[in-house]
């Protein structure tokens, strides 16, 4: 197994839009699988690491046999259904972010339509493992949370072992594979700090109500998709 990193420092140093250096790292050790988690979420760079970057990989992946899992996000949808959304659900992003990344699953499915495109939500690491950004944020007793922008926030070891899990499966296409309960941020901040934190309804043009329906995942996978609510209980 190699792990690859560009922004900080790890095992192999890659840059996914060079299509030479994604190259000549697959193409000595022709892999059986490859995940994909690369990303820039703001500033210079976004677009072209996130979405073309994204087809560089996949197609790099393919040329070598490998099976590719491609890490996408819940706002790739714009939040409006008023309900969980399916993999059926056509995309509908209102950020910059959303758009890059639905661009890369459109580009990704156009070079390699074997790979799977597992959309997720909040990050966690909940008791025992570091905390995710989103859980530093919610020590900050100054910061507001959102109230009516809901999440599924998954923990990083039940993704992790999904991940590895679809590595060996053959299912191909968008699948929804994030944790059980669908929490507001103000939930998600005030679960994560064991206390009450200040909530407040989220600005205009933000993606709202981007819960995922994992229903098939969990038929396909042995790997539980815990709640955040009973992640975070076993404190």
């Amino acid at each position: 197994m190699t792990a690859t990193s560009h922004s900080v420092p790890g095992p192999a140093r890659l840059d996914v839009r060079v299509p030479a250096e994604v190259r000549a790292l697959l193409d000595p050790h022709r892999p059986a699988a490859v995940v994909h988690t690369a990303y820039v979420q703001h500033g210079p760079g976004a677009w072209e690491v996130t979405a073309d970057g994204s087809r560089v990989v996949a197609e790099a992946a393919r040329a070598v046999g490998a099976r590719l899992v491609h890490l996408s996000t819940d706002v790739v949808f714009d939040g409006r259904a008023g309900r969980p959304y399916t993999e059926a659900d056509p995309v509908s992003p209102l950020s910059d972010y959303g758009r890059a990344k639905a661009e890369a699953e459109r580009l990704v499915a156009e070079a390699d339509p074997g790979a799977v495109m597992v959309r997720t939500s909040l990050i966690f690491g909940g008791p025992g493992r570091p905390p995710s950004r989103h859980e530093q944020v919610a020590t900050d007793p100054d910061a507001t949370f959102f109230t009516d922008e809901l999440r599924c926030p998954v923990q990083v070891d039940d993704l992790a072992a999904a991940l590895l899990e679809l590595c060996r499966s053959d299912t191909a296409g968008p699948l929804h594979v994030a944790g059980a309960d669908g929490v507001s941020r103000w939930e998600f901040a005030g679960l994560v700090a064991r206390r009450p934190v200040r909530g407040a309804p989220a600005p205009p043009g933000r993606p709202l109500d981007c819960r995922l329906d994992s229903t098939r995942a969990r038929t396909l996978l042995a790997t539980p998709l815990r709640g955040v609510r009973t992640v975070l209980a076993t404190r």
